[in-house]
């Protein structure tokens, strides 16, 4: 049953909603997702905008024109196999919502379940629903572990984070990675991409979680929805109007006041 998790209080000077769609939250939730949930909430009230959140799970339907953002965190490999059985029944909404250019975000576990599949530890292959075009294998013996940092060549931004995962992920030609890495392994090791960026979806395996270290992000996450929902001329705050120097080094996105104001 979809339940809401999260609200914003009521509060007069609101001018904007926002329904958030927490894939499968009461599972996927092992390495500090609602970290990233809790950094949305945050942006998007300084956006001046209601956030609500519902986690859809196992057994629910998902109706893409209810929601304006989707996230879709990690979790164990066992997780993850029941999560794979169940998502099959969301493909076609969740396909549609990627494809009319909805927001999303997915960490790890999520990130390989949007593809074609993923290998677990123990070899056991895993589908994806496939609505994005990469797919994940695994290694023997070993993990991706440690402090990373990418620059997205876009967006002239760079993500910071930390990484621990066993899978490799190979991009399809239709997608672009979230970042190529400067310091870290990323999604293979081999071709020094880190994540996946397709239409207004981005994927990543950075915990710590992401958005609280790069709250840029974030708001980049807020304020693409907000213009989906409310066209593309709304006027909405720079983010260095939201977001004080002291906030953004808390969130670990700068190192200084010189980048801050570059």
């Amino acid at each position: 049953m979809v339940y809401t998790s999260l609200q914003s209080p009521d509060r007069p000077d609101y001018q904007y909603q926002l329904r958030v769609a927490h894939l499968y939250g009461n599972l996927l939730n092992t390495y500090g997702d609602n970290g990233n949930v809790l950094m949305l909430k945050y942006v998007g009230e300084k956006l001046k905008a209601q956030m609500t959140f519902d986690i859809v799970s196992l057994g629910d339907s998902f109706n893409e024109k209810n929601y304006d953002i989707i996230f879709f965190g990690g979790g164990q490999d066992y997780e993850q196999s029941i999560v794979a059985k169940d998502l099959p029944d969301k493909k076609v909404s969740i396909s549609r919502f990627i494809e009319a250019g909805g927001v999303g975000l997915a960490i790890c576990g999520g990130f390989q379940l949007l593809g074609k599949h993923y290998i677990q530890a123990d070899g056991k292959k895993i589908d994806g629903i496939g609505v994005m075009g990469h797919y994940t294998l695994n290694q023997d013996n070993n993990r991706y572990i440690g402090d990373i940092k990418i620059h997205n060549d876009e967006f002239n931004e760079t993500y910071y984070g930390f990484e621990n995962h066993q899978g490799r992920t190979f991009l399809s030609d239709d997608e672009k990675p979230l970042g190529k890495v400067v310091y870290g392994n990323g999604n293979n090791q081999e071709d020094g991409t880190e994540g996946v960026h397709y239409k207004n979806i981005f994927g990543s395996y950075f915990h710590g979680p992401l958005l609280s270290r790069n709250a840029n992000l974030a708001y980049r996450l807020v304020t693409t929805a907000l213009k989906n929902k409310y066209g593309q001329n709304i006027s909405l705050p720079a983010y260095q109007d939201i977001l004080s120097l002291e906030v953004a080094e808390e969130y670990g996105d700068v190192k200084s006041k010189a980048e801050f104001e570059k």
